[in-house]
C-alpha cells in the first residue's frame, strides 16, 4: 500500500462522517439552501486562498524569474489555478469558481451582504481577521478560516497541498447535489447557476484536479515519513474543522426553519 493510500484510509472515517452529516437531510427547501450558501461561501473563498498560497510556494512569482521547486507540482498547481481562477460559466464567460458561487447566490436570492462586506474590506487592505470582524460572521466560520491560515503560514507546501486536497469542496456528497437538482426542476427556483457550479466541481475534481492533487502530495512528501505523518495529522484537523463548520451551518438552518 502506498503512503497516499494509507493517508486516504486513515482519513476515510472522518470523510464518511462529513458525507453522512445531518446537514444534508435538513437542506429541504429553498430557504435552507439560502442559509447554507450564505455561510458556505466563506469556505469557497477559503479554498481559493489555499490554492493561491500553494501556487506561491510551488512556483516563482518574483522578477527576475528563476525556476523553482518540483517540476511536476509546478505544472499541476498552474493547471488547477487556471481552472479555479479563470474557468467558464454556463454562458461561456470567464470567471473564478468563487465568482460563479456569488452569481449563484444572487440568483437564488441568498444573502450576500456578509461575504461582500468581507471582500470589500480585504480590497481596502484590511486583514482577513479584521474583515471577518467587520462582516460579523459566525464564530465557526472564523475558526475554520483561522485554521486554514495557520496552515498557510507554515509555508510548508506538503501541508498546504494535503489540506487543499483532503479538506476541499469535493466533500459535498452526491446526495446534496441531487437535492439541489430536485429543486431546480421548478423553473422558479433560481438554482440553475448553483447546479452548474456543483456539476463543474464534480467534473474537474473527479476527472482532473483530484488525481493531480494526490500526485502533488506524493511528490512533495518525497518519501519522508515525518512529512507524511505531519500531513495526515493536519488533514485530520482540517476535516474536524469542516465537521464543526457543518454543525454550525446545520444549527442555523434548523433555527431558521
Amino acid at each position: 500500500m502506498t503512503e497516499i493510500e494509507k493517508m486516504k484510509n486513515d482519513l476515510e472515517p472522518l470523510r464518511q462522517e462529513l458525507i453522512a452529516h445531518d446537514l444534508y437531510k435538513n437542506v429541504d427547501s429553498i430557504k435552507s439552501i439560502q442559509v447554507f450558501m450564505k455561510m458556505h461561501v466563506f469556505a469557497v473563498w477559503d479554498f481559493m486562498s489555499l490554492l493561491k498560497s500553494l501556487q506561491r510556494e510551488l512556483t516563482n512569482t518574483n522578477v527576475p524569474w528563476t525556476p523553482k521547486g518540483h517540476r511536476l507540482s509546478r505544472r499541476l498547481i498552474n493547471d488547477i489555478v487556471l481552472c479555479e481562477e479563470s474557468d467558464f460559466n454556463e454562458n461561456n464567460e470567464t470567471m473564478s469558481h468563487f465568482e460563479m458561487y456569488i452569481d449563484a447566490m444572487t440568483q437564488v436570492e441568498a444573502n450576500t451582504s456578509d461575504i461582500n462586506t468581507f471582500i470589500d474590506n480585504l480590497n481596502e487592505g484590511k486583514t482577513y481577521q479584521k474583515s471577518l470582524e467587520i462582516a460579523k460572521v459566525n464564530e465557526e466560520i472564523k475558526k475554520f478560516i483561522d485554521f486554514t491560515f495557520s496552515v498557510i503560514n507554515t509555508k510548508k507546501s506538503y501541508l498546504i497541498a494535503s489540506v487543499f486536497t483532503f479538506g476541499r469542496e469535493n466533500l459535498i456528497p452526491d446526495m446534496f447535489v441531487e437535492i439541489v437538482r430536485k429543486f431546480n426542476k421548478n423553473p422558479q427556483s433560481g438554482l440553475s447557476k448553483l447546479v452548474y457550479y456543483l456539476d463543474r466541481h464534480i467534473e474537474v475534481d473527479g476527472e482532473e484536479h483530484g488525481p493531480m492533487a494526490l500526485n502533488m502530495i506524493t511528490e512533495l512528501c518525497e518519501g519522508d515519513e515525518e512529512k507524511w505523518s505531519e500531513a495526515r495529522e493536519v488533514c485530520k484537523e482540517a476535516l474536524l474543522r469542516r465537521i464543526k463548520l457543518w454543525d454550525s451551518i446545520n444549527a442555523c438552518i434548523l433555527e431558521n426553519n
